[in-house]
């Protein structure tokens, strides 16, 4: 079913694009009402306008906060045009009905945005005729067309001149969808900047986040993908500087690099294949460090993923051009360092601000899992010793750093390292001797004189006794297992040390 579009309502904040939308509407034979300075704008671009509060029989009042809330404005946007009941009130009480409402909001979200913004000023940027005008458009849009981006202006219009000055059904139903998305989007963002800290686990999960980007593929080619966040933060808001499209594969990639090498405050460097690091290395300057972590798996850093957390440099952007990289996140970029990275026209390079988020959100079959982010620090102080030898100072050391790098690996996780520099790593096999296995199997370094940490307890002493064939000397876990006396044991009989963390990283 068909509307002829004949009175349409224009009050908006966005002024993108509404005196040549307002313009091609009178074209077509529609009146035009709107508010204060939307139209002023419209009169001095020649569009007849008649004001609100010449249809309301007031003025706009209280400052602006009131004008379009009046019976007459309302009781035209929601009367049903097949009820004769509402046909009847509207003749009883002279209101005309209106057929088009274009409204777009206070700019709320870009008052928020600004530092030092009081809430006396966020509360005077909170719409409240905007959503009501929307909000009954689109209950009604059986009678009436709701507009609430600059961005359907010339579909409609387009529209309406093929069909005599009308919009369908179809284009009126889905004009309501958007409208309802947009005051829904809204609220949720007043909510969220007014109220205190939210409770990390309230009755209500809301997931708000802006469309920064669509992808070309998902995962694999033939599923779709887009990139929603919240700009400028993390590796979601991330500004790119060079190189092609981001993939969906990149991006999950660069966020294991980028939350690893967040773990350390000396200069580190971390390489990731498939979201699991080959390498990571902490060490005094950055070229150090990433040199170490490409030493760990020079052949799985083919086409890695690479993360820093300090300003890239000369030479260490000299070093990683000597090999097919991916994509590299970092805080900054030498001028140097782009200009050697400009000579690979497809590597990625992305400027990242911002640390881990204080929630880990995951989408299940029918549902969503939440939990907090595993930010626990290590604390040595804390840790448990539970062989006669403890561990020496460079023990310590190693065993510090790969208990970071553990968190990161995917379950069961297995880490070789020496103090600032990964050995070998196992990840994500079933069993956790086969873990410790696989770490061995693609040493290219030696493993003599190497520590391990495992991000879950040994359930046998199988796996320390395969990781000491390696020559591994210390073991970090967490315990916890029934069997942790014989674990130790198998530990004091190789004259290896074991500390317990109590504290388990498992990453599924």
């Amino acid at each position: 079913m068909t509307l002829a579009i004949r009175r349409v309502l224009i009050s908006v904040t966005d002024k993108t694009g509404i005196a040549e939308f307002a313009r091609a509407l009178a074209g077509l034979g529609a009146g035009v009402i709107s508010t204060g300075g939307t139209a002023a704008l419209l009169r001095s671009s020649g569009v007849p306008v008649i004001e609100v509060s010449e249809v309301t029989g007031f003025p706009e009042m209280l400052d602006g906060r009131v004008k379009t809330l009046h019976p007459k404005i309302a009781g035209g946007i929601l009367a049903v045009r097949e009820n004769p009941e509402h046909q009847a009130a509207l003749a009883r009480h002279g209101i005309e009905p209106i057929d088009m409402v274009v409204v777009n909001l206070y700019r709320f979200e870009e008052a928020a945005a600004r530092a030092g913004a009081s809430e006396a000023e966020l509360i005077e940027n909170i719409d409240i005729g905007g959503p009501s005008l929307i909000r009954a458009a689109a209950k009604n849009y059986a009678s009436v067309a709701a507009v609430v981006s600059p961005a359907d202006y010339d579909a409609v219009i387009a529209e309406m001149r093929a069909g005599g000055g009308s919009l369908s059904l179809d284009t009126r139903r889905r004009l309501a969808l958007k409208a309802f998305a947009t005051t829904a989007a809204y609220d949720c963002a007043i909510s969220a900047r007014l109220s205190p800290q939210p409770a990390a686990f309230d009755r209500l999960l809301e997931i708000r986040a802006a469309k920064l980007a669509d992808l070309r593929y998902g995962e694999n080619p033939h599923q779709r993908a887009a990139l929603y966040g919240a700009a400028g933060a993390g590796v979601a808001g991330a500004r790119q500087l060079q190189g092609k499209e981001l993939s969906y594969n990149n991006l999950v990639d660069l966020d294991a690099a980028w939350q690893l090498v967040a773990e350390f405050r000396r200069p580190a460097a971390a390489i990731i294949k498939h979201t699991n690091p080959c390498g990571c290395g902490e060490q005094a300057t950055l070229a150090e460090a990433y040199r170490k972590a490409f030493a760990c798996d020079p052949v799985s850093a083919f086409g890695g993923v690479v993360g820093f957390n300090r300003p890239l440099d000369e030479e260490t952007a000299r070093e990683l051009t000597q090999t097919f990289v991916e994509a590299v996140a970092a805080p900054d970029y030498s001028p140097a360092a782009l200009e050697l990275l400009g000579a690979k026209r497809n590597l990625r390079a992305l400027r990242v601000a911002g640390g881990m988020d204080p929630v880990v959100l995951r989408s299940i079959s029918g549902g969503y899992l939440v939990q907090s982010a595993d930010a626990l620090e290590p604390e040595r102080g804390a840790w448990l010793v539970k062989t006669r030898r403890a561990p020496g100072d460079e023990e310590w050391a190693a065993l510090e750093f790969a208990w970071k790098v553990a968190k990161h690996v995917k379950s069961n996780a297995i880490v070789y390292a020496r103090a600032g520099a990964t050995a070998a790593i196992g990840a994500g096999q079933m069993s956790r001797v086969d873990a410790v296995r696989l770490g061995a199997m693609k040493a290219v370094l030696p493993l003599a004189g190497t520590v391990l940490a495992s991000d879950a307890f040994f359930p046998f002493p199988d796996g320390v006794e395969e990781a000491a064939k390696h020559g591994v000397t210390a073991f970090v876990q967490p315990g916890g297992s029934v069997r942790d006396q014989e674990v130790v044991a198998a530990a004091e009989r190789l004259g290896a040390a074991m500390v317990f963390t109590g504290v388990r990283h498992f990453r599924h």
